[in-house]
């Protein structure tokens, strides 16, 4: 279950800001997250997501505005928060001759207090892998051994920093188990994340960040609902042929009309109302209509409609 509103924060980030050399990278960003939620920071690249992260986790230091940590600051309380925070990078790098027990060991060996290795073992379902050298682990295995050290320490605040990018689709849904457990076991999750649907499964909130600034907030749903479109319906027409999309964007009840590729999408508040209209529209033009389908909004939609562009080409 999500937590409630009134639930303290484990993240407080207030006018952020970072610049390297003459490329401003973090503009100003306001950041709050719950304690006991899985929030969900999203943009493309570039955006600042990255930066913030980094700041957020200790590896860097920010040129401006301030960022509370479990109601500490890294400036006065390094030592204590390194306890407390458990972070997966994206691409973290083991000693290939250890096997899974001595690794997760190795790292619990950096924390005063923590999990036994066997309960942390169990956690990410590694158990017939306990003796087995890093360097014979499959990518959705090693993805759940990064997890694991960074659950080492037992932490409160944990940073999954894309943990399910280049798996197979088996290996992705152990990850989102994986994460489910976290959250329900009252941890607070960070999560970035190049997979819509993850994000829409996994986060009860969103941050969408562009050139270093949030542009929208908040749950799955809210952001889906935001767009004023319940629908999205797609069309191609032949190879060499073309519709208007001024055209398009006047037809009934759509709010906004794109070319995507080969496929025009248009979302609309009543596909009962855009469908007959669209048809008619592509007779007209003499167009030969190859694909029409519908589907219901969603964040990847947000996105676009926010940026300009999706989140894996971004």
């Amino acid at each position: 279950m999500p937590p409630q509103n009134g639930a303290p924060l484990a993240l407080d980030v207030r006018a952020l800001r970072k610049r390297y050399a003459d490329v401003v990278a973090v503009d100003g960003l306001d950041l709050q997250v719950r304690a006991g939620e899985c929030f969900g920071l999203l943009g493309p690249n570039g955006a600042g997501k990255t930066t913030t992260i980094e700041i957020c986790e200790g590896l860097l230091e920010a040129d401006g505005g301030e960022v509370v940590v479990l109601g500490r600051t890294w400036a006065r309380d390094q030592g204590a928060l390194r306890e407390r925070l458990g972070v997966q990078l994206q691409e973290a790098q083991f000693a290939d001759k250890l096997t899974v027990e001595e690794t997760i060991a190795l790292f619990r060996s950096f924390y005063a207090r923590g999990r036994a290795v066997d309960d942390v073992i169990a956690l990410v379902q590694l158990e017939e892998k306990r003796k087995a050298r890093v360097s014979g682990l499959s990518g959705g295995q090693k993805q759940r051994l990064s997890v694991a050290c960074a659950l080492a320490g037992d932490p409160e605040l944990v940073f999954l920093d894309e943990p399910t990018t280049g798996l197979d689709p088996q290996s992705r849904r152990q990850l989102w188990e994986l994460v489910e457990r976290l959250r329900a076991s009252g941890r607070t999750i960070m999560l970035t994340t190049h997979y819509m649907d993850e994000a829409e499964r996994l986060c009860d909130r969103i941050a969408i960040v562009d050139h270093g600034k949030v542009i929208a907030l908040g749950t799955p749903r809210e952001l889906i609902r935001s767009l004023g479109a319940e629908q999205v319906v797609e069309c191609a027409v032949g190879e060499g042929e073309s519709l208007p999309v001024d055209g398009l964007a006047e037809l009934p009840g759509v709010i906004r009309a794109r070319l995507d590729g080969p496929v025009y999408a248009l979302q609309v508040t009543a596909a009962h109302e855009t469908i007959p209209a669209l048809l008619s529209l592509i007779a007209d033009s003499g167009a030969t209509l190859t694909e029409l389908s519908t589907r219901s909004s969603t964040l990847e939609d947000v996105f676009v409609s926010l940026t300009g562009r999706h989140l894996r080409e971004a």
